[in-house]
């Protein structure tokens, strides 16, 4: 089920606004927070994997990351990582869509874009590269406002000192951009996918950025000018063998679920209208169900998710619904039953077992304690940068009488959320319980002598 918003800093704004998939016309520019769902991330790594192999990336060296935003975009940053917002999510209509745009993402990483980005970034002073972003988001605002006297003060920037050494910057983007698309083709048909869905879905992009581009100097913008663009999508999609490939049935279906969910979670408010009371198709259900979820209507949403575990008994996502929200209802061995069927159909989600643990915790004995922490220690493997593993370990280990172990779960966690100075503080109780020379306290000695990065 999916997780909480974790508000996220920026990792790299110019990274960002220069490696997205269309430019600054896509949405809104509001910081968005990280989501964790481990059916939506299955999905998408089943999606990137055999792009990844293609491109010469080793699949578990690229990470994808989905933030709550409802634009229609996606990004390379901080290395080798894709960051994917909701809003294109929810918006593409075939599994094949979303495929196109990962592609091209990876045609960033594969070639190297913001490592040559930050050399040629080095290339400029701090004045002109300040001066680009503020010019920037002045003729992206104007432009997304259709409001060509802000649009023309933001060229107006650029068209200030240093004007040469920014254009030749952006076109060395629009270059990328370029490379990217074309990367991305060559990835599709590597793997026996169609450009189709690249084309589409970038052809509703520039039409819906087609008034704001009346605005922009082709010359200080990052990407290349959409219907430029679409042209030379089109001449690569159509010379590919597989152009008319479809998507497989089972892979639209669970497309289709990963959309029903989002739109259950983020707007619930929405389901009546996207999912009709008429409507008994699963997604439709499953949206249902969500919705009722979030509201706390948890027997409305029992109700639901009995309808789909009696259709699909093996699908580990609607057992981990079904678990949590028998959980919330305070039927924990109900809430128990379900998740361990949710473990057993998806045995290695590690989010699906901290779900799990916790139910196992909520009985409130050693036994259960034991159980969750053999869990816990299970999920780690891929899901150690999770401040609620950690946490959930602190439960356990303070259920079991082990403080110092408590404590140190519990500077873990503070660490992985951001809050080092609480992290030392707990380390510093756990390194004088814990004995001198173990991997434990050398841990806690690890945590305490960390040194905050600098901003």
């Amino acid at each position: 089920m999916i997780s909480g918003f974790v508000k996220i800093r920026s990792l790299a704004f110019l990274a960002a606004f220069c490696l997205a998939v269309f430019g600054p016309f896509t949405g809104s520019a509001r910081a968005g927070g990280l989501i964790r769902d481990a059916e939506i991330e299955s999905l998408l790594r089943y999606y990137v994997t055999p792009i990844f192999r293609a491109a010469g990336l080793s699949p578990n060296a690229v990470k994808v990351y989905i933030i709550g935003e409802d634009s229609l975009n996606a990004f390379v940053a901080g290395g080798q990582r894709i960051f994917v917002h909701t809003g294109l999510l929810t918006r593409a209509k075939t599994p094949n869509e979303l495929l196109g745009v990962l592609a091209h993402e990876t045609g960033h990483i594969a070639g190297a874009h913001l490592a040559t980005m930050g050399n040629a970034i080095d290339r400029m002073s701090t004045q002109n590269i300040l001066s680009m972003l503020l010019a920037a988001a002045a003729v992206a605002g104007g432009a997304v406002a259709g409001n060509s006297a802000v649009a023309s003060a933001g060229q107006g920037i650029l068209a200030g000192g240093g004007e040469m050494a920014r254009r030749n910057f952006l076109s060395y983007l629009r270059i990328q951009e370029s490379a990217a698309d074309q990367a991305g083709a060559r990835y599709l048909t590597k793997t026996g996918q169609s450009v189709k869905g690249m084309l589409d879905l970038f052809g509703r992009m520039a039409n819906q950025s087609l008034a704001a581009s009346q605005y922009v100097d082709p010359y200080t913008r990052s990407h290349p000018m959409e219907f430029e663009r679409i042209r030379n999508l089109e001449r690569m999609a159509k010379e590919s063998p597989h152009y008319n490939k479809k998507d497989k049935p089972a892979l639209v279906a669970r497309h289709k679920l990963m959309q029903a969910k989002l739109v259950g979670y983020m707007t619930p408010n929405q389901v009546s209208r996207k999912y009709p009371p008429g409507d008994n198709s699963t997604p439709a259900h499953y949206a249902r169900a969500i919705a009722a979820f979030r509201s706390g209507r948890l027997q409305k949403s029992v109700d639901e998710l009995n309808i789909l575990v009696k259709s699909q008994p093996k699908n580990p996502y609607f057992w981990e619904l079904t678990g949590e929200a028998l959980l919330n209802a305070g039927q924990i061995k109900h809430s128990i039953r379900a998740l361990k069927r949710a473990v057993k159909y998806a045995p290695n989600s590690g989010l699906i077992r901290i779900t799990y643990a916790k139910a196992l915790l909520a009985q409130g004995t050693k036994a259960g304690a034991k159980t969750a922490l053999k869990e816990l220690n299970r999920a780690q493997r891929s899901e150690n940068h999770d401040p609620s593993l950690h946490h959930q370990k602190a439960f356990a280990y303070a259920k079991l009488g082990n403080i110092p172990r408590a404590d140190l779960s519990t500077a873990e966690s503070y660490l992985r959320s951001g809050n080092i100075k609480l992290a030392k503080k707990k380390a510093g109780q756990a390194k004088r319980k814990l004995k001198t020379g173990t991997p434990q306290w050398r841990r806690a000695d690890d945590i305490l002598n960390l040194k905050p990065p600098k901003s």
